[in-house]
């Protein structure tokens, strides 16, 4: 397996073929995106996470977000799910006892949330 991320994304992306390169990057800046938003760092879950990619997207594709994930092969949330775990499989991303692909699993519809009205939240009034 190569060191450096770039290429180990690649290699994940390669071996699974369903999604585009890009959105194993997009998942990864998506953590880092959550991480940033909690008060103090800790493990996050699916969820939140879903929540961190679903406020990145709107900030940088807005009512695009559909058409952009679309071209990436990611129709819906549990498809996130599958790069999580193709992540985790490889050892790029770490789950807790707790976690489960199903977290994944239809948690919100992209026509819905990446409307043209949509914005992003606070992580932290969202609780």
């Amino acid at each position: 397996m190569p060191s450096n991320l770039e290429d180990r994304l690649k290699c994940v992306a390669a071996s699974d073929g369903r999604y585009h390169i890009n959105a194993y990057r997009f998942v990864y800046e998506a953590l880092d995106y959550t991480v940033k938003q909690l008060e103090r760092k800790r493990h996050i879950s699916g969820r939140e996470l879903l929540e961190g990619i679903k406020n990145l997207a709107l900030e940088q594709f807005g009512a695009l977000a559909v058409m952009v994930f679309n071209i990436w092969g990611v129709r819906g949330t549990s498809d996130f799910g599958n790069i999580v775990y193709n992540l985790v499989e490889a050892e790029m991303m770490s789950r807790s006892e707790e976690d489960s692909r199903e977290d994944f699993n239809d948690v919100y519809d992209f026509r819905e949330v990446f409307r043209i009205d949509s914005k992003p939240r606070s992580m932290r009034s969202s609780r």
